[in-house]
């Protein structure tokens, strides 16, 4: 449910819009870097990054989910990576919304390529600047754990 007057499609599109930036911003191809500064302008300022699916969840903030990785690319230890999301709920109330979104990615890591997917669970909340996203948690699928087949 989005505000009164509020045209729901164009909130969606927001929120598409959001996504796909992410996405663009963390992918890039084998001679090419990645464009992580534009995390900074998807996420509101104290916005958090959450992998989970070791013995304990890593939470970072944009800032600290960058750092990392731009090392990883700057030494050329991670030298292509692209993500994408394959399919989506999502919900809007008001002002508030979340999106649960499958994800494949893929990549060249230490010369070695490497697949996978998963489930990004991602929250949103409408700013004086616009729609930001507040915080994205996710986990990958691995023995034992599937994603359920009514997110396909």
């Amino acid at each position: 449910m989005t505000a009164e007057g509020e045209d729901p499609q164009a909130v969606r599109a927001v929120l598409e819009t959001l996504i796909r930036r992410f996405f663009a911003a963390v992918s890039f191809e084998s001679g090419q870097r990645p464009t992580y500064e534009v995390l900074h302008e998807l996420f509101i300022e104290d916005g958090k990054l959450i992998k989970a699916g070791g013995a304990r969840p890593e939470i970072t903030t944009v800032q600290h989910f960058i750092e990392p990785r731009q090392r990883s690319v700057d030494s050329g230890e991670l030298s292509a990576f692209h993500e994408s999301e394959t399919a989506e709920i999502t919900e809007v109330f008001g002002d508030v919304a979340h999106r649960f979104s499958i994800y494949t990615k893929h990549g060249v890591l230490g010369g070695t390529p490497f697949t996978g997917r998963g489930m990004i669970s991602t929250q949103f909340v409408r700013t004086p600047e616009g729609w930001k996203l507040i915080s994205m948690a996710w986990d990958d699928e691995r023995t034992g754990l599937t994603i359920p087949d009514r997110y396909r």
